[in-house]
């Protein structure tokens, strides 16, 4: 398979993220004006229960099946060998955590009024596994995934706008959500035999391969102790009004991350490709590029949705959810950091085979704020969850960053990085500026929000350019190349 261009491959997962924008931009409007905030809360909770076993399910293995297996992918007999192994293990979790879910639903009598929504929600644990998307990662093959994502997002609406139209549909909206997200994945599996031969295997190397997928499964689910332990915790003690509300900022604040996180994780295969094969040389200059791209694109990002954040839940949500604004800016604030300290993990920790410390970090943040949660919830309802949310995300991001001190250290003492952050934030300036003036003299909410985002937009490129900015103006010369050549 021919050697893909990380400009390609970003901008397709790029097109892919915009797609995973676009369809709740779309969806998310209708559902929450049409579902009560009760219903929004019922699938919100749902949602993140079902998240522990689709994790079980994981048990690690796309990542570890990510970085081991770009050392293989010129090999068709030994990426079809372990890509067989590594499938086989991904089955085994999955039974695993459907007995295990099931188990919990009987034991547990809480969980009876969310019972079918669960089971609905469940097909992911399924899906995910026989979607093996890790091969296309490994391959960097990111056409088929976008060409199928167009198409079953769209299919997704229209099914949402046929079957979602009362306050008790949220059975159907997370039916069609599960659609959306996995429901390609059983041609996912055909095609991949395409690529190489993947099957199910008895000569499983158990003892090479599970340690370091059980150490990237325990990082996984310290992770999720922080990222979804807060609407687990707010369901339990301030009921489903509470999560609905939650679930709002969240699903807001998922949508700006996503896009961001959806450029840069494309560089992931190519990273642990560059030091598999200890081309250390080649992996600085692209890991630099990478935290370059983060600090020009996360820093405005987040200052632009704190500052349209009563415009940007009133156009999605709707009055209703008036009260998860302040949830919505608190939260926010987490964007810089899960950005930074995705790099850190997924592109230094990861592929430099630093698992041990991924874990440590991220148990000790797990802990801390489910600790957290349980403190500021109960006095501040929601916007405690969010405020948890952000002190784990700055801590997960620090432990990183030190745990990744020798490779990051020498890239944030270069006068290029310091010049990137110095130039993002007097172009952050420019944004708060516009966002403020229109504030005062625009009264109409859409075309103020607009107004914000185009000119926001453009006074933060126009700062970079005047600031000689050295991303900026490597952009506008390849788009000076491309004009030129038509």
């Amino acid at each position: 398979m021919s050697k893909k261009s990380i400009k390609i491959n970003a901008l397709l997962n790029g097109l892919r993220s915009a797609l995973n924008l676009i369809f709740p931009l779309i969806t998310f409007p209708y559902v929450s004006r049409i579902l009560s905030v009760d219903s929004m809360g019922i699938y919100n909770f749902s949602n993140t229960y079902i998240n522990y076993f689709v994790l079980l399910a994981g048990l690690g293995v796309s990542t570890y099946a990510v970085r081991e297996g770009a050392k293989y992918r010129d090999n068709r007999d030994k990426i079809s060998s372990f890509a067989s192994e590594v499938f086989t293990i991904n089955i085994v979790s999955t039974i695993l955590a459907y007995i295990l879910l099931f188990c919990s639903l009987v034991i547990f009598n809480n969980l009876y009024k969310y019972i079918t929504c669960i089971l609905v929600f469940s097909l992911q644990l399924l899906f995910n596994t026989i979607g093996t998307e890790w091969v296309y990662n490994i391959y960097e093959d990111y056409s088929y995934i976008t060409i199928r994502s167009i198409a079953f997002k769209i299919i997704s609406i229209i099914l949402l706008f046929i079957f979602v139209k009362n306050a008790t549909d949220y059975l159907w909206y997370a039916g069609i959500t599960v659609f959306a997200s996995v429901g390609s994945n059983a041609l996912n599996y055909i095609n991949a035999k395409k690529i190489l031969d993947i099957r199910l295997t008895k000569r499983v190397n158990w003892k090479y391969h599970l340690k370091p997928i059980l150490v990237i499964f325990a990082s996984s689910v310290a992770i999720t102790l922080y990222v979804s332990s807060d609407t687990t915790i707010l369901g339990l003690l301030k009921g489903d009004y509470a999560v609905g509300i939650y679930g709002v900022a969240v699903k807001i604040y998922t949508i700006a991350s996503s896009l961001i996180s959806g450029l840069l994780i494309v560089t992931i295969p190519r990273l642990a490709m560059l030091l598999g094969k200890r081309r250390i040389q080649e992996y600085k200059i692209v890991l630099g590029k990478v935290i370059s791209s983060v600090s020009i694109l996360v820093l405005p990002a987040a200052i632009g949705l704190i500052m349209l954040s009563k415009e940007v839940v009133l156009i999605i949500a709707g009055e209703k959810y008036l009260n998860s604004i302040f949830s919505l800016q608190i939260i926010t604030s987490a964007f810089i950091f899960s950005n930074y300290g995705m790099v850190f993990n997924e592109c230094i920790l990861i592929p430099a085979k630093r698992e041990n410390s991924s874990l440590y970090n991220t148990l000790i943040t797990g802990i801390v704020n489910v600790v957290l949660n349980f403190v500021l919830i109960p006095l501040w309802s929601y916007d405690g969850a969010a405020l948890s949310t952000v002190i784990a995300e700055f801590m997960v991001m620090i432990l990183n960053g030190w745990s990744a001190r020798d490779y990051i250290k020498p890239i944030f003492n270069s006068k290029k990085s310091i010049k990137n952050i110095i130039d993002a934030l007097v172009g952050c300036t420019g944004i708060v500026v516009v966002c403020f003036l229109l504030k005062i003299g625009v009264s109409s909410l859409t075309i103020r929000t607009l107004l914000s985002v185009v000119l926001s937009v453009g006074i933060y490129a126009a700062i970079l350019v005047l600031m000689n900015n050295d991303i900026a103006m490597e952009y506008i010369e390849k788009i000076y190349s491309r004009i030129k050549r038509i």
